[in-house]
């Protein structure tokens, strides 16, 4: 017999069989538990994954075993449109993709997400111009299949990463279901990639989710690695920002709770940009709003200007009342003192900014976490000390430039640190980079 129909399924190789019916004989062990034949089943899962993660180029952690690349698609396509919906609702794929991906999509656009399907040209390839006007700062998802399985077209892979990376906000899909095995797949630029054993000679029913390590990082960390990225000053506004939202959404997804069921409350006197940058960009996200504050008649202006009808907002100066029933609590300038003698509800979480964050400054000196039943763990922590790591150098060259130390100087201290600067903001005003060029 001649099998001819490999792109649908290949047949079992025979070591592959062989190797099966040794493991399944020899190692019956549960890889989860503690006994002997338990510990026997977990290293040989632990040496084959390792294996893999050789033979691809990818970490041992980024590895997910699944029931098969359909399962894979849904996992990303469902995972991605769940966890990072407060980012946008939008998704790009194309029409030449799997039932998988196809009838997934059908599924989020149910549930309100919008669906795009970049152009194909009359070679097969997806239409590069086409998928760069449909993305937006909305766009969560770009799904595409490296290898057509009906007609063998091949997609430029390396060029699309490219596009969607421009995007910070958006993942990249690759379906390599057709491309592993035959082709090089390089996953540096991808963030997900999709595959099954049965199409290259292994069994049905088994298959592979790579998962980059980087999609731990959440909104925070990724507005930040863009200013990181382009080396560019980084405003603490937007810091703060992610800061908060970060924390938050952390302890909504370990609490099992939805953002936008809950009320979040602001303490705030201060009408400085700084602030109300925060507040309306967090009141998105969620039910309603409140404003606590002695100075109402002031913030009832504010909140008439600056939010969407939409909005519900309510304003208090009642702290004693309010703070006993809130449960998400964002301290701006009241100081710890003053509001801890108020009956603050013993389930709460108490963000508090640091008093001396000033946008004048430029200043950022971080955010201090106050709950009672909910301890932030250690990861959370060290996670926010990276960021800050990765911002300190362009905090220090703004510093510098507020103590009115010589340009020059200043410049060197850059040229060591091999930081490109677009910019310089102090007491001296803007020092743009023609300028800082001419310095000697």
């Amino acid at each position: 017999m001649i099998y001819l129909d490999n792109s649908a399924t290949t047949m079992v190789d025979d070591r592959v069989l062989e190797t099966f019916n040794k493991v399944c004989k020899n190692y019956p062990g549960n890889s989860n538990s503690l006994h002997s034949l338990g510990i026997k089943s977990k290293e040989l899962e632990e040496y084959a994954t390792e294996k893999i993660s050789n033979l691809l180029g990818v970490k041992p952690s980024e590895i997910i075993y699944t029931s098969g690349a359909s399962e894979s698609n849904n996992t990303v396509l469902k995972g991605v449109a769940s966890k990072y919906k407060n980012r946008g609702n939008h998704i790009i794929t194309t029409p030449l993709e799997h039932s998988s991906v196809l009838e997934t999509c059908k599924y989020l656009e149910s549930k309100g997400f919008i669906i795009d399907y970049v152009k194909i040209k009359d070679n097969g390839l997806i239409d590069i111009e086409d998928l760069e006007r449909l993305l937006t700062d909305n766009t969560i998802l770009v799904s595409v299949a490296y290898v057509d399985s009906e007609l063998g077209i091949r997609q430029d892979i390396d060029t699309i990463s490219k596009i969607v990376k421009k995007h910070p906000k958006c993942y990249f899909h690759v379906d390599a279901t057709q491309a592993i095995g035959k082709i090089k797949v390089d996953p540096t630029s991808i963030d997900f990639i999709s595959m099954s054993a049965h199409k290259i000679f292994g069994l049905k029913g088994i298959g592979l989710l790579i998962k980059k390590d980087n999609i731990k990082q959440v909104a925070c960390e990724e507005e930040i690695q863009q200013y990181v990225d382009k080396k560019i000053l980084i405003d603490e506004k937007d810091i703060i920002k992610y800061l908060i939202l970060e924390i938050l959404e952390y302890i909504f997804e370990i609490q099992g709770k939805k953002m936008e069921q809950e009320d979040i409350y602001f303490l705030i006197n201060k009408d400085e940009d700084i602030y109300l940058e925060n507040i309306k960009t967090l009141s998105e996200k969620f039910k309603t709003t409140n404003i606590i504050t002695e100075e109402l008649s002031k913030f009832q202006k504010i909140v008439e200007n600056i939010f969407e009808e939409e909005t519900t907002i309510y304003l208090s100066n009642n702290k004693r009342k309010s703070l006993r029933r809130a449960k998400y609590i964002v301290n701006f300038d009241y100081g710890i003192g003053e509001i801890e003698k108020y009956n603050i509800n013993r389930t709460a979480i108490l963000i508090n900014i640091e008093q001396k964050v000033k946008i004048e400054s430029m200043a950022f000196e971080g955010i201090s976490i106050n709950n009672v039943n909910i301890q932030i763990p250690d990861e959370l922590i060290e996670h926010f000390g990276r960021m800050m790591e990765k911002i300190n150098k362009n905090i220090l060259y703004m510093s510098l430039v507020n103590q009115k130390q010589e340009l020059a100087r200043i410049k060197d201290r850059i040229k060591e640190d091999n930081i490109h600067i677009l910019n310089l903001i102090g007491d001296k005003g803007i020092i743009s980079q023609e300028e800082f060029k001419r310095i000697p």
